[in-house]
């Protein structure tokens, strides 16, 4: 499918007129961290993100947590400076929304209210999983070329998306992960390596189970493609698959039946989360 040039906004709050908040409180932040001699890695430790995420929010590209926002404030001696930002940031969050292409909108709508999400992945990481490093050398390397405004645009979206593992109470997740998209190395060894320690990281919540299918497995319960499987609240499950950039959603209660029961056939076959952890441990120290 070809993809459409999109007009600005090119960030997610854009269109609602919060990005200038969103802007002043990473700078902020921005400054603190700096101030206190912290880099990003050792900041994102104490607050419980990774080194992608602490960026993504100094630059405006994903919305400060309130939370993150209340313990940044004391741990980097903030003096009140952030939280007094707190009622203005949840009325800018209440009015954000985030852009996906027209096509994707109503899926994205269900997975940023699902109670349950599920995926089977062949050909590479999820994007509710990839690092901004792993997610940017995907769109750029897609055929045909996007320019670097849809590119950021993107990148920008799929990490708003990842916001879905902080809400509470947190959704239940799974994934299954052909092992080649462990091996795979998108964006070069050091984009990997980090992407395996992102799904180590991810993996060690508690609501979320990652597990591999080792590839000399010698029978396979489905050989048509990637899908996610979620549950939307208050309504029935559904699934969703796109291949060659044409998406599908399917709501029918009987093709979903058959998606569920293939995805779970295939979670009795993998590995366990423990030995799939240990694996990607493993890839990762002979990287």
């Amino acid at each position: 499918m070809t993809e459409e040039r999109e007009r600005r906004p090119e960030t997610p709050a854009e269109e609602e007129g919060t990005t200038g908040l969103f802007i002043a409180l990473g700078k902020m932040l921005k400054l603190l961290r700096e101030r206190k001699g912290l880099t990003q890695k050792e900041f994102g430790q104490l607050v419980g993100y990774g080194p992608d995420a602490v960026s993504a929010m100094e630059r405006a590209v994903r919305v400060p947590r309130p939370e993150v926002l209340e313990k940044a404030d004391e741990l980097l001696d903030g003096g009140g400076l952030l939280k007094a930002a707190l009622p203005e940031l949840r009325e800018a969050m209440a009015k954000a929304r985030t852009r996906h292409p027209e096509w994707y909108r109503g899926y994205a709508a269900l997975e940023a209210e699902a109670v349950e999400l599920h995926f089977y992945a062949n050909q590479g990481v999820p994007g509710l999983l990839q690092t901004e490093a792993y997610a940017r050398a995907v769109f750029s390397r897609r055929r045909p070329l996007l320019d670097e405004e849809t590119i950021e645009r993107r990148v920008a979206d799929r990490l708003a998306r990842q916001q879905v593992f902080e809400r509470w109470p947190a959704p239940v997740c799974s994934y299954v992960l052909e092992e080649v998209v462990l091996d795979r190395p998108i964006g070069g060894p050091e984009v990997h390596a980090h992407q395996l320690r992102q799904l180590l990281r991810i993996g060690g919540m508690r609501n979320v189970e990652i597990q591999v299918m080792p590839t000399d497995t010698d029978h396979h319960p489905n050989m048509d493609g990637a899908f996610n499987l979620l549950t939307p609240k208050r309504h029935p499950a559904v699934a969703y698959t796109e291949i060659q950039g044409y998406p599908r959603l399917v709501t029918d209660l009987e093709e979903v039946r058959k998606i569920a029961e293939r995805y779970g056939i295939m979670r009795a076959m993998a590995l366990p989360p423990t030995e799939s952890q240990a694996l990607i441990e493993k890839k990762l120290g002979e990287l």
